[in-house]
């Protein structure tokens, strides 16, 4: 698509779109055929020297390290998205008539291409992930109080399902009426079958005494504690066990693993694209199965003009707003396909680093990796010395405080309770049990010495015989 260097061009460039791609109220109905776009020469395969560039806006002075919790965007792509913003405060009718919708479609595209989907229908752009799970957990809330689901009918979810929709199923399903079953992943865990295993076991739980199970929500990667999860293979086990849809939160699937929503079989696939692959924050996408009932009773939850006209429409204009996020999705796979081998290349690469870092860390610390390499994809789990001791998620958050701004390093930390009840506590090398652990991310611009300085971090600490209880505040005591 065109990158207006001026509004003159812009308004010369929109004007050219084909009326087949812009409905009689000018909006555009998101389906029709795209523009014609010139090929882009394939550009020379980027050096280093070129990604440092990309990326020189980060803070040089930090470790970072947590490319999983906001993600990056290079240059290039922010130079884009600064063009698309400039044209819409450029002649913002002009853009909102004959620009918008057909540049949401390109991105519909190419995500449509991206995830192996069936036709560009099935995609809707929204914010984030969490968004996506709220149009899902929305049309189930509805049915609940529409009588369709009876209350007490089943939704299942992960044990270490991502926080905000954890607290979405409890404001959304819960509060009309549905139980709600936990799935108690174990965790360090060492095999998928460990997990298929403890979900056959709650989805049992979930059916006993006849109850339907309505809803199944499964992560694709789980984001605290960060593991990879057999997707395909629990989207199966609902399949055979007739649970009557599937909503796959994988907001941080894409540019970690392969995703093909068709081969998966999801009725719901949602993912981030600011996380791993390169967008601009925000910008996120939910698939739909064509064809299915169900699909004209999604609505987007901020109610807009567009309200019954679908929900890519729906999601393609919830008032005025910023979309230049959402409209750069083609530049941001220009950029990855400038790396040999594509995104492909660089889920491998960045795999391959995030091990090596990770083994690294646990060989230094006496630890282990929280997952088996097969269960990881850009990020892994490492534990940390049990006498950093430990106890809470308040000492996890107070240790990463800390880290940041004594040592400028950015990683979160996960506790792992003791309340453990499906395995028995993993212990470091002196025996004794880890309850601490880092997850650490690789992206194209992480760098070995940001691992080290983790690492050497840590190390001081244990050799100052610190312990998380240093960071404790004081009991208030009680005057009487």
């Amino acid at each position: 698509y065109p990158l207006y260097p001026n509004p003159s061009a812009a308004a010369a460039s929109m004007a050219s779109i084909p009326s087949n791609d812009v409905s009689e109220n000018g909006h555009g109905n998101g389906n029709g055929p795209s523009p014609p776009r010139a090929k882009r020469p394939r550009a020379a395969l980027i050096s280093a020297a070129q990604i440092r560039d990309e990326f020189a806006h980060h803070d040089p002075a930090v470790a970072r390290v947590n490319n999983g919790s906001f993600g990056c965007c290079p240059a290039s792509v922010l130079e884009a998205q600064a063009r698309w913003q400039r044209l819409f405060l450029a002649q913002p009718d002009a853009f909102y008539f004959d620009g918008l919708q057909p540049g949401l479609r390109r991105s519909r595209a190419a995500v449509a291409a991206l995830v192996n989907a069936g036709d560009v229908s099935e995609i809707s752009l929204v914010d984030n992930a969490t968004t996506a799970a709220a149009i899902v957990l929305q049309h189930a809330a509805w049915s609940f109080a529409e009588g369709h689901f009876a209350r007490g009918d089943a939704v299942l979810m992960l044990h270490y399902a991502y926080g905000a929709v954890k607290k979405s199923i409890q404001a959304y399903v819960a509060r009309a009426g549905a139980t709600v079953v936990e799935v108690p992943l174990p965790f360090p865990v060492t095999s998928p079958d460990a997990i298929i295993t403890e979900f056959h076991a709650a989805l049992a739980v979930a059916k006993a005494g006849g109850r339907k199970v309505r809803l199944a929500v499964i992560d694709h990667i789980t984001s605290m504690p960060s593991v990879l999860i057999p997707v395909k293979e629990l989207v199966a086990i609902c399949r055979q066990e007739g649970v009557d849809k599937v909503f796959v939160d994988a907001a941080h699937s894409v540019g970690q693993v392969p995703v093909d929503v068709r081969d998966i079989g999801a009725d719901f696939y949602t993912s981030n694209l600011h996380k791993w692959f390169f967008c601009p924050p925000a910008v996120a996408f939910l698939h739909t199965r064509k064809g299915g009932p169900i699909t004209s009773q999604l609505h987007h939850p901020v109610v807009s003009h567009e309200y019954g006209n679908g929900l890519p429409m729906e999601s393609g204009w919830i008032g005025t707003r910023d979309y230049s996020a959402q409209i750069v999705v083609p530049e941001a796979i220009h950029f990855v396909n400038r790396f040999e081998g594509g995104i492909e290349g660089i889920r491998s690469r960045n795999h391959e680093k995030v091990i090596e870092m990770g083994r690294m860390l646990a060989e230094a610390w006496g630890t282990f990796l929280g997952s088996p390499p097969v269960m990881c994809g850009s990020m892994a789990m490492v534990g940390m010395p049990c006498c950093l001791c430990i106890e809470s998620d308040d000492d996890a958050l107070r240790v990463r405080t800390m880290l940041r701004k004594d040592f400028k390093v950015e990683v979160p930390i996960y506790y792992n309770s003791r309340q453990v009840k499906v395995q028995e506590m993993a212990k470091d090398n002196n025996s004794d049990p880890v309850t601490g652990y880092v997850r650490i991310s690789h992206q194209v611009y992480n760098v070995k010495e940001e691992y080290e300085r983790l690492r050497d971090a840590v190390n001081k600490l244990v050799a100052e015989g610190f312990t998380s209880a240093k960071l404790r505040p004081a009991e208030k005591v009680l005057l009487l």
